[in-house]
């Protein structure tokens, strides 16, 4: 079985969500700091700085959108969005470990923070795969 379909399917689907993420976040802050489980439990409400993040998300899922329509640039703009998605899920990962948060955001952030990060490091490396296989034929 090819892996490509299942990769830009994956990539398609893991870029809309962020897209869609990131836009909720920059046009509704508020909304989204009280939708989104666990956010309240880090900290007092900021209108800035979640739309500040909220401007990362949309630009990641774009970079892996990008990703998709140009396969010749899928390593490098799928390598970003995997390093600062691994980045943020190790941050949780830490604030997990030295007791900012309880044992319990590690489930509740697996499925937003940690498995996208993962999915995202397996494109880039599936994707860095894929180019030497295209570049030696």
């Amino acid at each position: 079985m090819k892996l490509a379909p299942i990769c830009i399917a994956t990539a398609t689907l893991l870029g809309l969500g962020g897209v869609a993420n990131g836009i909720f976040m920059l046009l509704s802050p508020a909304d989204w700091y009280f939708a989104v489980p666990g956010v309240t439990t880090t900290g007092p409400f900021n209108q800035h700085f979640i739309r500040d993040i909220g401007l990362i998300f949309a630009l990641l899922g774009a970079a892996l959108l990008v990703g998709v329509a140009r396969p010749p640039l899928r390593v490098y703009f799928w390598g970003m969005a995997a390093i600062w998605l691994s980045g943020h899920a190790l941050f949780h990962a830490w604030e997990v470990a030295v007791g900012i948060c309880g044992t319990d955001a590690i489930a509740r952030d697996f499925p937003a923070v940690t498995l996208p990060a993962i999915l995202t490091v397996l494109l880039t490396i599936w994707a860095a795969v894929d180019a030497r296989g295209r570049a030696a034929q």
